[in-house]
């Protein structure tokens, strides 16, 4: 009988009901079971493989011709596009990441959400931004306007850099374009003559989303399930509807343009690339659909920044992914990212677009039906940014431009426009994001996921606030010190320059520690709210002030959270700029010199800022999936493949032993 136990009398009665426990036995206080890697899951799977007969062990699935990573399916959602292909291919699939479906009841599209503010209705918007009272550089300040009083500012920055590049500005030029465009007739392009002739759709074929003359009309519902970093909660009624939509795209391409059929997915791997700064709800409900919907036959989850650096072929950068909705910032060191410097901005390349849309009708557009709700109005207004925008200063001129508009049941039509700072001001907005009203870009948007439910992993502050956000919020926050931003504050004599060119004017004004790196010019500063801690709750939405960042400055605090000096020079000195709006012409030079303005006065022994270009001959739209290609060919990722089986038991505590960033 163990000790402790009451004994029984001899009338089998016990004394009482209350047994003592046993002592515990010393060799169970230093027992190592399930603490070390060799009694997990995959090891002990791995030595049953090893010990089981060779007729036991499965094959594995032979790659065509000898092509390493023939078998190995490498999936990239974007706002605006879905990239897929095999990791042996040397560029991937892109079609568009929008899907219509047929309804038999009268439907409406999704409104489009502006973010641009508009010119007041009812007023004189073609304010003139001619040169007044003798000095071409002078910019009139219009007053009751506050769109016009933005641009203004805009275009004040324009002028100051024109001044120090000694670039002349041309007189009268806003007055010159707009002559021209108001008295400017279309020509029209007969069918035959037109080689780009589009084959409109009716109501009885969706091949092609773009192609549908009239959706609305024709009883579809356009949607697009991603926006930003996740799913497009405003236009979808439930997660599963996306997940419906997404399954339909991912399925299609794989069927239509490789010929990978639902019966071959359990012999393919696949390569899932998702955002830096993620929920965890969003990965989650992805890794499901691709594992137990799909049924793939085993899974690897990477972040976009990591896989740019390995597309570039580098170990450490600062990656600024640019994208249609977002602008993702993160810093990577040998093969990881650092949690703490990520942080995403509320703007990309559609605020480019509508903000050129609407600089080009202050000077008269000459297509005056152009409504920005329609996909082949949208898709003039994008051939129009990638031909016209430019950040090189010496490319502003008064310049003439042509654009041809095809419309359903209308003939082809060719516009000519002239245009002068429009196109650079519009990707200004980047640098200047006033201009941009982010409260309005965020309504309808609601949380992918329930704040009451755990993924059974450990929450910490850094899954939901950056420390770059934070440092780039500190100005905003009310509460007391803490010792941890005080050592992340750069030493500095108090004074930055105005001016964001690398040599430009020295004119220099007395500001805050927190406001100077957070695009703030004021000249009071206040105690209370400087050197903010990190604390549980915060006072206001961190994450959503400080995505309204200029882009250079959410840079410069992003290497600033990655560690001291010596980490902001090293990843100052190494920025990899992607995306579509990487193609901009003049963009290296144009945060080349805004960085260095920044980091000159407040870092030590502060080098040349440098932006580095990716490899010869690749397109920095699929910079990153070719680096998820990159990783799922080589021999380590062996190591983190996640199985069905290991899904089903472990859940997102399975991903977390195959990742470094759960």
């Amino acid at each position: 009988m163990p000790r402790g136990v009451p004994k029984k009398d001899e009338s089998g009665m016990r004394y009482t009901l209350f047994s003592m426990p046993p002592t515990i036995t010393q060799k169970h206080i230093s027992t190592t079971y399930l603490k070390n890697d060799s009694q997990t899951l995959w090891a002990r799977n791995a030595s049953r493989k090893n010990k089981a007969p060779p007729e036991e062990v499965p094959a594995a699935p032979q790659e065509p011709k000898g092509r390493r990573g023939g078998q190995v399916i490498v999936i990239h959602l974007g706002s605006r596009f879905l990239r897929v292909g095999k990791a042996s291919d040397v560029n991937p699939i892109t079609v568009p990441c929008v899907v219509a479906w047929k309804h038999k009841e009268a439907v409406s599209s999704p409104v489009f959400v502006e973010g641009i503010s508009r010119p007041k209705k009812g007023r004189n918007t073609h304010v003139t931004a001619d040169a007044t009272d003798g000095n071409e550089y002078d910019v009139p300040l219009p007053a009751d306007d506050p769109f016009e009083e933005k641009l203004a500012s805009i275009t004040v920055s324009l002028r100051d850099r024109m001044r120090f590049y000694k670039q002349r500005v041309t007189p009268n030029a806003t007055s010159i374009a707009r002559t021209f465009n108001e008295q400017f007739k279309p020509e029209i392009i007969s069918e035959h003559n037109d080689p780009y002739r589009i084959d409109w759709l009716d109501s009885t074929c969706t091949e092609n989303t773009f192609l549908l003359a009239d959706p609305e009309k024709a009883g579809y519902l356009v949607r697009w399930p991603i926006y930003g970093s996740n799913f497009n909660t405003r236009d979808y009624a439930s997660i599963q509807e996306n997940l419906s939509d997404i399954d339909i795209l991912i399925r299609h391409t794989l069927e239509e343009k490789m010929n990978v059929g639902p019966r071959d997915y359990k012999n393919y791997s696949a390569v899932l690339v998702i955002p830096d700064f993620y929920e965890r709800a969003y990965v989650r409900e992805l890794v499901n659909l691709i594992l137990l919907t799909m049924g793939f036959k085993q899974l690897c989850v990477q972040q976009e920044s990591l896989a740019a650096t390995y597309g570039a072929g580098i170990s450490n950068a600062c990656v600024v992914d640019i994208g249609a909705k977002v602008t993702s910032i993160a810093c990577v060191d040998e093969g990881m990212v650092i949690s703490d410097s990520r942080i995403s901005l509320n703007m990309g390349g559609d605020d480019i677009t509508e903000f050129l849309y609407v600089a080009l009708q202050r000077i008269g557009f000459p297509y005056r039906d152009m409504n920005l709700a329609r996909s082949y109005d949208w898709r003039i207004m994008e051939d129009l940014k990638a031909r016209l925008c430019t950040l090189a200063e010496t490319d502003v001129a008064l310049n003439l431009y042509d654009f041809v508009v095809r419309r359903p049941d209308r003939a082809t039509e060719k516009y000519g426009l002239r245009a002068y700072d429009e196109v650079i001001l519009a990707p200004m907005c980047l640098f200047e994001p006033r201009v941009i009203e982010f409260d309005r870009k965020r309504v309808g948007l609601r949380p992918s996921s329930l704040a009451d439910v755990t993924e059974e992993i450990i929450e910490h502050a850094g899954d939901h606030v950056t420390q770059a956000m934070i440092i780039s919020t500190q100005h905003l926050l009310t509460t007391t010190p803490n010792s941890r931003d005080q050592q992340n504050v750069p030493k500095d004599d108090g004074t930055v320059p105005m001016d964001v060119s690398q040599d430009g004017p020295t004119e220099v004004v007395d500001v805050d520690d927190d406001a100077k790196l957070n695009g703030q010019t004021q000249t009071t500063p206040r105690p209370s709210q400087m050197h903010t801690p990190v604390p549980n709750g915060f006072s206001i939405d961190v994450c959503f002030e400080a995505s309204k960042l200029p882009l250079d400055v959410a840079i410069f605090n992003s290497a600033r959270a990655a560690g001291g000096d010596e980490k902001i020079r090293k990843y100052l000195q190494a920025v990899l700029v992607i995306g579509g709006t990487a193609l901009t012409q003049g963009i290296a030079h144009a945060l080349e010199s805004r960085l260095q303005a920044i980091a000159t006065p407040l870092v030590p022994n502060m080098e040349k800022v440098q932006i580095i270009p990716p490899p010869k001959e690749v397109d920095r739209r699929v910079l990153v999936w070719k680096g998820a290609a990159v990783l799922g060919k080589m021999d380590g990722v062996s190591e983190l493949w996640v199985t069905q089986t290991d899904w089903d038991i472990l859940g997102m505590r399975g991903l977390k032993e195959r990742c470094f960033y759960l």
